[in-house]
């Protein structure tokens, strides 16, 4: 039981103090980078300098609710519930907050080490709601999320799909980037076909009620 305690009073130490730093330090290096054999091809850049259309665009595909919620979308994680009660593929219904924790201090994968992981997750996305606030973990996570094979962050994707800064990317730019994150090394960016096409349109057409309606307020204000 004292060795248990130990372990438990470390893991809160260590997991606060590190979440403290990143909030102001760029996270080095992810687990997700550190096994991708493809190499890894990222470039850090402040929330200032990325486009307001990719903001939008995250918001608009991953997390409608992303300033309204505490870190969790109770609607979203119960219809993901009901659709795997009926079978076949599991879908979740991860926010923003949640992808960040899972990709800047966890791993990815299914198998059993998926449950010990989602509860990690719960842990870690407590900790960056109450310590970075949305600001930020919408700059971390636009900056280590995979955007296509061995690519991370939108700064090197928009490099790598437009050849530009993403501090530049077009409505359209920004929502098929948004519509390959679930599965970037499987859909593609700069000519996309069947569902991703019609997704990253339908994206891209949200990206001004995002704006007018102040779905990212939170992070502007």
């Amino acid at each position: 039981m004292r060795l248990i305690a130990r372990i438990i009073v470390w893991f809160i130490a260590i997991s606060v103090g590190l979440t403290l730093l990143y909030r102001f330090v760029p996270p080095p290096v992810t687990i997700t980078m550190i096994v991708d054999s493809n190499g890894i091809t990222k470039d850090w850049e402040p929330l200032s300098r990325i486009d307001r259309n990719m903001v939008a665009a995250a918001i608009a595909a991953e997390d409608g609710k992303f300033c309204g919620h505490n870190g969790f979308d109770t609607d979203a994680i119960e219809k993901a519930m009901e659709r795997n009660a009926e079978g076949g593929r599991l879908r979740g219904g991860s926010t923003i907050s949640q992808q960040t924790a899972k990709n800047v201090f966890l791993w990815q994968g299914d198998g059993w080490s998926r449950y010990l992981r989602k509860g990690l997750e719960v842990w870690f996305t407590f900790l960056i709601e109450n310590l970075w606030g949305k600001r930020r973990i919408m700059e971390v996570y636009l900056n280590v999320a995979e955007t296509g094979i061995g690519t991370y962050g939108v700064e090197a994707g928009a490099h790598r799909y437009w050849g530009k800064s993403a501090a530049n990317l077009t409505p359209l730019e920004a929502a098929r980037m948004a519509a390959a994150l679930p599965s970037p090394k499987t859909r593609s960016v700069k000519n996309p076909t069947g569902f991703t096409r019609r997704y990253g349109n339908t994206i891209a057409a949200r990206i001004a009620t995002v704006k007018r309606d102040g779905y990212d307020a939170c992070i502007y204000e």
